[in-house]
């Protein structure tokens, strides 16, 4: 088998056998910071007069741009939306027959490394987000464009989407990053400074390195079609990427070139935005769409907000509609809504969490209602404390504790064998919505076993649930379908240290560099005051509901594939032992919640 291959013309037309003029493998020359080609497949409209010309909708991504859905996620693509079934139907992007009916060019180009595009595959680097802004480019150039390119896209090709507009590439309009992680390092890989290992080594095993550049036998495994340039050894595939598995385990700081390379200014981003979080998306890309859309410099930019699975509701009819008045009014300048007005449209719209529906369930979820605000976060909040008290109650009068006092629980607990302490407030006396950001203040301290080495450090899993007035803790649709609690928030205490001065530190949001010179010692009988972000959420609590805090050493139920269990980074020798909560006088825990008084 092969070390190097030719790269050959492989573009082909197809202008009769589809709704759409089909060209595949089509070559994108690069020139921003490598050689050699991006290759991508064009939908174009047959419908346009002769000579007209549409705006461009790209994707840049791994999972194979000639890989159908049907494919790739059979039982999720005979869920999705029958309008969004073509022949060429792929994984978490536009479907190609919905969108060339509406007259919009789709281009979906397999990223450097991976499907048909030569080249080092390096996921998620600045390298291969260089070659996205290439291909946006290339597209804004064509003759059959009209100048005018938006992204749009899930996940993986949400996610891309931010590092490229920071870029600014000539001819991008507006971008919609549905369900899409806007900081690499908090977000993806090191919640809280613990790796998050579980699914970016199902991610990469499953979905990435399967369709590595080169790789042999994609046909046979049904994964789309044999390589058009041959294969290669698996030697010379080992040489030419960056696995993310090794990589994130051996890089823990913020200020290591790994990570550092990936970083952007949010603030760059000028063009129209429309970002997309689901209230479920509370181990990945939650965080994400919401500092994604508050830092942004758009001056037309919007935070929308849903529910559901991560891979269906981008296909619901009623948000494609939201998706295609968004992208009319920035390419194409029909604007039905009010996108383009400055204050016509409020900023945020966002689905409310009441009552038990269960969960994996579209259509019981259809009775959530739905307000729009004109800002994140909500103005009116009023950020309350609820204390934790030795009694593992959670209220919000302050507990007096006349002796100091501590809760104890084993260190380095994990799904199958999970060690917490939680805390439980008495029946709320009236309908109580809580929507916004979350911040627990906690003092910890760790006590080793008697016949192990001494702990260096504890690593905090904090969990927010909501039991419903009939005494059963309400579960909401995770990102895979799964049953997840409201939200869930994580901090190694070694990197407790924050950075009050930074731009983007706020009392209910606090700021960590999470950088190698943060690092701060933790000793056995010391008592740390941290404080902990917890990702954002939304619940209405009815007259009787209840809400539980949960502390623990690892990671709890509804943490589903999102697990923090890496042998290394998690190891006995640094963690194992007691973990210690304290309370007296100087040693006050609680959550602050974020409470939403009726408009």
């Amino acid at each position: 088998m092969a070390d190097t291959l030719e790269v050959k013309d492989a573009h082909t037309v197809d202008e009769t056998s589809f709704p759409y003029i089909y060209e595949q493998h089509v070559p994108v020359p690069l020139k921003t910071s490598s050689t050699g080609i991006i290759r991508c497949n064009v939908y174009r409209p047959k419908s346009t007069k002769e000579g007209a010309k549409c705006p461009v909708l790209v994707t840049y991504g791994p999972y194979g741009k000639d890989i159908p859905y049907k494919d790739f996620h059979g039982k999720s693509f005979s869920e999705v939306n029958p309008e969004h079934h073509s022949e060429h139907s792929a994984w978490e992007t536009p479907d190609p027959g919905f969108w060339t009916a509406q007259d919009y060019i789709i281009v979906r180009a397999d990223e450097r490394g991976l499907g048909m595009s030569p080249g080092f595959l390096d996921t998620m680097s600045r390298g291969t987000s260089e070659c996205f802004f290439d291909v946006v480019e290339w597209c804004a150039e064509q003759e059959w464009s009209s100048g005018k390119v938006g992204l749009l896209g899930i996940s993986y090709y949400a996610g891309s989407q931010w590092r490229v507009a920071a870029r600014k590439p000539k001819g991008l309009a507006a971008i919609i990053p549905w369900e899409g992680m806007s900081d690499y390092y908090r977000d993806r890989c090191r919640h809280g400074g613990i790796l998050s290992n579980k699914f970016i080594d199902f991610w990469w095993n499953r979905q990435v390195i399967t369709n590595q550049y080169g790789r042999p036998g994609r046909a046979a495994r049904n994964w789309g079609p044999d390589g058009v340039d041959g294969d290669l050894s698996e030697e010379a595939r080992a040489k030419n990427r960056q696995d993310q598995n090794i990589d994130n385990a051996n890089n823990r700081f913020r200020d290591e070139d790994y990570y550092a390379s990936k970083e952007y200014d949010m603030a760059d981003i000028e063009v129209p935005l429309l970002s997309v979080g689901n209230w479920g998306g509370i181990l990945l890309h939650l965080r994400g769409n919401i500092e994604g859309y508050t830092h942004a410099g758009s001056e037309f930019k919007y935070l929308r907000m849903i529910v559901g699975r991560h891979d269906l509701p981008f296909y619901y009819k009623e948000e494609v509609e939201v998706q295609r008045s968004f992208l009319d009014a920035f390419l194409k300048g029909d604007d039905r809504v009010g996108w383009s007005v400055k204050g016509k449209v409020p900023a945020v719209d966002m689905v409310l969490r009441k009552g038990d529906v269960g969960f994996d369930n579209a259509e019981k979820e259809k009775i959530y209602e739905r307000r729009t605000e004109n800002e994140w976060p909500i103005a009116r909040t009023q950020y309350t404390k609820f204390f934790l008290s030795p009694s593992q109650i959670l209220t919000q009068d302050q507990p007096t504790t006349p002796r100091p006092q501590k809760l104890s629980y084993e260190a380095l607990g994990n799904l199958e064998n999970p060690k917490f302490l939680q805390f439980t407030t008495a029946p709320f006396e009236e309908e109580t919505e809580i929507t916004g950001h979350i911040v627990a203040h906690l003092n910890v301290s760790l006590s080793p076993h008697a016949t192990s080495k001494t702990p260096t450090d504890i690593d905090l899993f904090l969990t927010l649930r909501y039991i419903s007035p009939a005494g059963k803790e309400v579960n909401y649709t995770g990102t895979a379908g799964d049953p997840i609690p409201l939200a869930k928030g994580w901090l190694r205490v070694s990197l407790r240290k924050t950075d009050p001065s930074h731009p983007k530190h706020r009392e209910y949001l606090p700021w960590r560099n999470y950088f190698s010179t943060d690092v701060q010692p933790v000793v056995p009988g010391d008592v740390y005051a941290v404080d902990v972000e917890v990702w954002p959420t939304n619940v209405v609590v009815e007259k009787g509901g209840k809400i539980v805090f949960e502390v623990a050493s690892g990671d709890t139920q509804g943490s589903g594939i999102f697990q923090h269990g890496h042998p290394e980074d998690r190891s006995e020798a640094k963690l194992a032992g007691m973990n210690h909560l304290h309370f007296g006088e100087r040693c006050v825990n609680y959550v602050t919640l974020p409470v939403i008084p009726p408009k």
